[in-house]
C-alpha cells in the first residue's frame, strides 16, 4: 500500500473537484488519535478501490478554509466527492468492510 496523497487549499480545485474519479477526502489533523485510526482503514479502502476512486487526506490545521467551507467540525471526518460535489459525508471511525461497503454503493 502506498500512502494516502495530502491535498490543500492551493490544489484541492484540481485534485479533488476536478477529478475525472470519485474521491475520497480523508480531513484529519496529527493531535487526533481516532484520525491516526482511521487513515490505515482508509488507505487500504483506496488501494482496494483504486480504479474508481481517488484517496486524499486533508490536513484541517494547515487548511481551515477547506475544513470551513465544507463544515467540518468533529475529525475524522470523510468527504466522497463526484463531479465537484459532496456525495456522501462519514464523521467518525468505521471498520474497513462498512466503509468499503458504503463508499462503494455511492460510487457505483
Amino acid at each position: 500500500m502506498s500512502e494516502v496523497p495530502s491535498v490543500t487549499e492551493q490544489d484541492f480545485d484540481q485534485e479533488v473537484l476536478q477529478s475525472e474519479l470519485a474521491v475520497l477526502v480523508d480531513f484529519w489533523a496529527p493531535w487526533c488519535g481516532p484520525c491516526r485510526a482511521v487513515a490505515p482503514v482508509v488507505e487500504k479502502v483506496g488501494a482496494d478501490l483504486a480504479a474508481k476512486l481517488k484517496t486524499v487526506k486533508c490536513n484541517v490545521d494547515e487548511s481551515q478554509a477547506l475544513a470551513s467551507k465544507y463544515g467540518i467540525r468533529s475529525i475524522p471526518s470523510l468527504l466522497v466527492f463526484r463531479g465537484g460535489e459532496v456525495i456522501d459525508s462519514i464523521v467518525g471511525f468505521l471498520p474497513e468492510a462498512e466503509l468499503k461497503k458504503r463508499v462503494e454503493k455511492v460510487i457505483s
